[in-house]
């Protein structure tokens, strides 16, 4: 596809891919101009998760203030302090922030045993969430925390860092439209090396590499597909180091009409270029790779709008995570919009991903 047709298709959709593709545009420049309406007051609980330094999206966003950060860790706080997401913001308690005047949300960015304890407190006091990935080991609290948001009608917004990376948001669109027809396989995958200090700690988790970094992508076919009817892992320890780390990992999910794998791995070289999404209808493939710089192939029974009948190539402007997230969380709080993904849709996906990883869902 070339760029005027590219163009007018994006034009076409509107909606959800233009606010997408738009959004690190329009934050820059509210930014600019100044707010037009009054900011939403924000703190973050933790800075032991890998993904911890988002905060510098939510610091840079014109929607939010970061009224201030937690961590208890001596250690964590002293290596954080010097780091720019973090530099300048007022160091708390965690009492003192979800007691702080006018706090709506609270982003849990603590080490992956603490997020559920973290999010749970944070959900009784009456605070949104943003909580990062994966969702615990615990599927019954995790139930609970969403059954308190619920009733509490709180949100809780998951960090799967590709939900508004706009290949996957234009997929969204083609799917509602049917132009890939009916979907019967899903083929994902999601690696990278692991260097040992980290693969030791990541051993604590029994999950393996699925738990840490195929949960990114679970997320998507569980969005593309639905739950599940049964979820069946395969599990290796492929690397030749004595950390017991399950990092060669393969989980297929079935459906009616539907198989979907996905497969993860803590020992690839250059894995994230690898990193992609496959979509097959019966009309159309959709094939995204990689995901972190996304590029995307279309391939077409029949022509389709602005979309000619075979294969083509999709490019799009550079992706930044959470941007989106954080702009769609705004839009949410202020009550302009109601959440992408419900609580069930996290529901399933932290129920597949226990699965895939050969974890109890009973614990």
């Amino acid at each position: 596809m070339n760029s005027e047709n590219r163009r007018a298709a994006i034009k076409r959709f509107g909606g959800t891919l233009a606010c997408s593709l738009a959004s690190g545009l329009a934050n820059a420049q509210s930014r600019e101009a100044g707010p037009t309406r009054p900011r939403i007051k924000i703190g973050q609980i933790g800075v032991g998760h890998a993904h911890a330094s988002k905060l510098s999206v939510f610091r840079q966003s014109a929607d939010y203030e970061v009224v201030g950060i937690v961590e208890p860790d001596a250690e964590l706080r002293r290596k954080a302090e010097v780091q720019v997401p973090y530099q300048g913001l007022p160091w708390m308690t965690q009492e003192q922030l979800l007691n702080a005047p006018g706090v709506q949300a609270i982003l849990v960015e603590t080490r992956v045993r603490d997020l559920l304890n973290t999010a749970e407190v944070c959900i009784k006091a009456g605070k949104h969430i943003h909580l990062d990935k994966p969702a615990g080991e615990s599927l019954p609290q995790f139930r609970r925390i969403l059954d308190a948001a619920a009733q509490r009608k709180r949100l809780v917004q998951m960090g799967y860092m590709y939900r508004y990376n706009p290949a996957v948001v234009l997929l969204r669109d083609l799917l509602k439209r049917g132009w890939l027809g009916d979907v019967f396989e899903v083929h994902t995958v999601m690696s990278k090396v692991v260097e040992p200090a980290a693969r030791r700690e990541l051993v604590a988790y029994r999950g393996g590499i699925m738990f840490e970094l195929g949960c990114h992508v679970i997320d998507l076919v569980v969005g593309v597909l639905g739950k599940p009817t049964k979820v069946t892992p395969f599990s290796r320890h492929a690397a030749n180091l004595d950390d017991a780390l399950l990092d060669n990992m393969l989980a297929v999910l079935e459906y009616p009409k539907a198989l979907a794998t996905v497969k993860s791995s803590a020992i690839e070289v250059d894995g994230g270029e690898r990193r992609h999404l496959v979509v097959c209808g019966t009309e159309g493939t959709f094939q995204i790779q990689p995901l972190d710089n996304p590029s995307a192939h279309l391939v077409l029974s029949k022509t389709r709008g602005g979309y000619k009948k075979g294969r083509q190539d999709i490019s799009f402007p550079k992706y930044v995570r959470y941007v989106d997230d954080a702009a769609d969380m705004a839009r949410i709080i202020r009550e302009e919009k109601s959440t992408d993904f419900p609580y069930e849709h996290d529901l399933t996906v932290q129920t597949a991903l226990l699965e895939a990883s050969g974890r109890p869902l009973d614990k």
